[in-house]
């Protein structure tokens, strides 16, 4: 970032005053210009034992499954996004249930957030940037075909947790290097 979003001013990067990053200050204004993760919000969409993935209509991973999920937006919950995002990738209504996993991928500055959600009687379609939705069994997911480490994961929780009937919160980290998901 060149110039400052709130003045127009040229920025430069130093350290500001009780901080220990070096930020893009405004040399004008004096305005410090953060740059912090992105937030992706989805669901694990389930009805009658079935998962719902939505195969991608754009990049990144055109063609590829994934569960419903995108950037949350401002003045919205993260259930509040998970919900919008599952009803515009699958055109799919989602009772949430509970935060059911969440990633730190600090490599590519997000945290992903996925809802264990009930699928509302079943029905579903498919949004601008899908191509297809489809329910699936767990003998039926395409695991070759998943868009991101995130959505493997997550799907390999539900399938392990559903064999104890105790769904916990999963917490992990995502591209590190002892981590070979990523």
């Amino acid at each position: 970032m060149n110039f400052c979003t709130n003045c127009g001013g040229a920025t430069a990067e130093k350290i500001p005053l009780g901080d220990h990053q070096v930020r893009r200050v405004c040399t004008q204004c004096g305005n410090i210009h953060y740059v912090n993760p992105k937030v992706i919000c989805g669901a694990l969409a389930l009805w009658q034992d079935k998962v719902l993935l939505c195969r991608r209509a754009i990049e990144p991973r055109y063609g590829l499954w994934t569960l419903p999920a995108g950037y949350m937006e401002l003045f919205e919950t993260m259930e509040q996004g998970a919900a919008r995002e599952t009803r515009e990738e699958a055109e799919a209504e989602v009772q949430i249930q509970q935060l059911y996993c969440m990633y730190n991928i600090p490599r590519i500055g997000q945290i992903y957030v996925l809802f264990k959600a009930d699928l509302i009687e079943g029905e579903f379609g498919s949004g601008e940037e899908t191509i297809e939705s489809r329910l699936f069994s767990e003998d039926e997911i395409p695991w070759n075909d998943l868009a991101f480490p995130s959505v493997e994961r997550t799907l390999r929780h539900y399938f392990e947790d559903r064999k104890s009937g105790i769904f916990t919160t999963h917490l992990e980290t995502l591209g590190t290097r002892l981590d070979h998901t990523g």
